[in-house]
């Protein structure tokens, strides 16, 4: 690299750390940006590096994107950013000698975290993982807990049959927190389903209200705090600060699993709130019953107040999610994409709701109306599924469940037309989609003869020319069943 393009983009890496401090603040500066150090550009692309594997892991998936949009708007040159371990200083971490000096622009030293008397140190060092330079804690004091959310309220919060429960706890302890039978409150459910969702509304209509603290954070930000503490030798005023909330929230509790001081710190932070009369929720990806590695008694302390899950999102609440988001929007979006979108993604609320933004996104940027063809084109990277064959159960239970009729309806001798016609429209698929002849397809739905399945073929393609809303119907379910 020539001198002069050096120092041009170390002048670029120290005016992108400045825009940070200004953005994260100085504790998330100090504990994750100024660990980074510059790498070399080669072609369009900048390496930037880490001393350890969890936290350019971290750093990627908290501040990769800003950092790559930060660095082409300060120097064009730089197109895409690439995180890397500095196997210098991960080799100087684990040895104990003192970690190489940070370049210009990278901030302070890489400092290895000190021998430290606990398990979760170990965890941590077999995971790669070490904490930041400790800040002091009356800067700890300042950014004890994320702030929540103002965009995840009660009043947006879609309620449906599968966290109709989950949400009527969290109300309940949004307006009385810490009553008899609710604390703590337990919120269990898969990923994206509405979890940390509700734990933001619970915080933020308890600050409403005024004279109440609450203090919101990761179980992964809550060991942080803790090791941070333990390095700076004030674990009391730590503990001081937690147990003197009204209200603790810790979300992904599973992540505590195998860090057992840390665990140990939260159990007895968990007794001096409850015992003080203070309100403690958690969520996890389990019940406090299934999250085997907790230490028993916090497990059995856990499962002591109210145990609410989120269970999967049925199709109705998924249409119902998109149709709450389309019309606060206000970009047109048809019906049938948005049931598109509810068959294709059926498990993360979260990637069913960005992928309504990229459409709308999509829509307002090219000028050209939200339709099927559109948002197979948008959304083919997250649409595409593994290369798989159609097979007629397959067929009829899509079927079955986009016009609502029985499974058994498919093979049985009931010639109704809110029957006969979906089971006519699940042969035209299966004579379309899979390589049957006509008399297997017959045997599939309930050894119907090969002449009645060339009917129900020629009969719906028939109707399809004169009913363009049946013709939309059939092929979304054969944009659903190929894909």
């Amino acid at each position: 690299m020539a001198s002069s393009e050096n120092s041009a983009l170390k002048a670029s890496w120290l005016r992108i750390c400045d825009r940070l401090k200004g953005e994260v603040g100085d504790v998330e500066y100090r504990m994750w940006i100024q660990r980074i150090t510059l790498g070399p550009l080669d072609d369009d692309e900048i390496t930037l590096y880490l001393p350890e594997r969890f936290l350019r892991d971290w750093v990627r998936a908290q501040y990769g994107q800003r950092l790559q949009s930060l660095w082409r708007e300060e120097n064009p040159a730089v197109q895409h950013v690439e995180l890397r371990i500095d196997k210098k200083a991960q080799r100087a971490a684990k040895t104990g000698d003192d970690a190489p000096q940070a370049e210009e622009g990278g901030g302070a030293a890489n400092l290895p975290i000190s021998a430290m008397a606990n398990e979760d140190a170990a965890a941590l060092d077999r995971e790669e993982a070490v904490a930041a330079t400790s800040p002091s804690m009356n800067e700890v004091r300042n950014d004890l807990a994320v702030p929540l959310d103002r965009r995840f309220t009660f009043d947006n919060f879609v309620v449906g049959k599968p966290n109709e429960f989950a949400y009527a706890c969290a109300g309940r302890v949004a307006d009385h927190p810490a009553s008899p039978g609710f604390n703590p409150l337990f919120l269990y459910g898969g990923v994206g389903l509405g979890k940390t969702h509700l734990m933001h509304a619970i915080g933020l209509k308890l600050i409403s209200r005024g004279n109440i603290s609450v203090a919101y954070m990761s179980a992964e930000k809550f060991m942080y705090r803790f090791i941070a503490s333990m390095q700076s030798k004030s674990q009391m005023e730590f503990k001081e600060q937690l147990r003197s909330v009204d209200v603790l929230m810790i979300d992904d509790l599973q992540f505590l699993i195998g860090k057992n001081s840390t665990q140990e710190e939260f159990f007895h932070t968990f007794n001096a709130l409850v015992d003080a009369g203070r309100q403690i929720i958690v969520s996890a990806d389990k019940s406090p019953s299934d999250l085997s590695g907790l230490e028993d008694r916090l497990r059995t302390r856990l499962g002591c107040g109210m145990v609410a899950d989120i269970h999967a999102t049925t199709f109705e609440l998924r249409i119902s999610i998109l149709e709450a988001k389309a019309k606060a929007s206000g970009t047109p979006v048809p019906p049938k994409v948005l049931e598109y979108l509810a068959h294709k993604i059926t498990t993360n609320v979260r990637e069913l709701e960005g992928a309504l933004n990229r459409l709308i996104a999509h829509a307002d940027l090219v000028g050209r109306p939200v339709t099927l063809e559109s948002t197979q084109d948008v959304l083919k990277d997250m649409l595409k599924a593994h290369e798989r064959r159609v097979t007629i159960d397959e067929i009829q239970r899509k079927v079955a469940e986009h016009f609502n009729i029985r499974l058994t309806d498919m093979s049985s001798a009931r010639r109704a037309r809110a029957v006969a016609r979906p089971r006519q429209i699940a042969m035209y698929l299966a004579k379309q989609l899979t390589s049957r002849s006509l008399p297997e397809i017959g045997r599939k739905f309930g050894n119907r003869d090969h002449t009645t399945v060339m009917h129900a073929v020629n009969r719906i393609s028939e109707l399809m020319e004169q009913d363009p809303g049946l013709a939309e119907s059939v092929e979304l379910l054969r944009h659903m069943l190929e894909s």
